[in-house]
C-alpha cells in the first residue's frame, strides 16, 4: 500500500502574500526566500524539506472549491498513489505536471479538499 512520506509543503491564500509573509518572518523568525511569500524548511535528518507558501487570493491552484489552504504530501511514487486512489473512487485530476521540482498530481478529499502529491526529483 503506498503511503505520503511527510509533509511537502502548507499553502494558503493572502490579500497580499509579499506583507503577510513579511509580517510571518518578523513575528515568527519564518526566513523567507528572497522577497517572496515562501520559505523552505530543510530537515537534513529526514532528508527533505517543507514549503511554507502564502499564494494570492484569486489563485486558482487550490482548484475550484475556494478553500483556503492547501496540503502538499510526499509520495514516494506518484504513479503508483495516483492509481491507488481512482481505484479507492477518490476523484484524482488527470493532469500530473513536471519540472525541476519534481512530479506533482492532484486529488479531493470527501469534503472536496483538494490536496497535492509530490514526487520529488531523484537524489533529493
Amino acid at each position: 500500500m503506498e503511503r505520503v512520506t511527510g509533509i511537502g509543503g502548507v499553502f494558503f491564500r493572502s490579500k497580499d502574500p509579499q506583507a503577510l509573509g513579511r509580517w510571518y518572518a518578523e513575528h515568527l523568525g519564518i526566513e523567507l526566500e528572497s522577497d517572496t511569500a515562501v520559505s523552505i524548511f530543510r530537515w537534513p535528518a529526514a532528508g527533505g524539506s517543507t514549503v511554507w507558501a502564502a499564494f494570492a487570493h484569486d489563485t486558482d491552484y487550490f482548484g475550484p472549491s475556494g478553500q483556503q489552504y492547501m496540503v502538499n504530501y510526499r509520495v514516494a511514487d506518484l504513479d503508483a498513489m495516483l492509481a491507488q486512489l481512482r481505484a479507492a473512487g477518490v476523484p484524482v485530476e488527470p493532469t500530473v505536471h513536471e519540472s525541476e521540482f519534481g512530479r506533482f498530481g492532484w486529488a479531493s478529499d470527501p469534503e472536496g479538499n483538494r490536496f497535492e502529491l509530490w514526487q520529488p526529483p531523484a537524489g533529493s
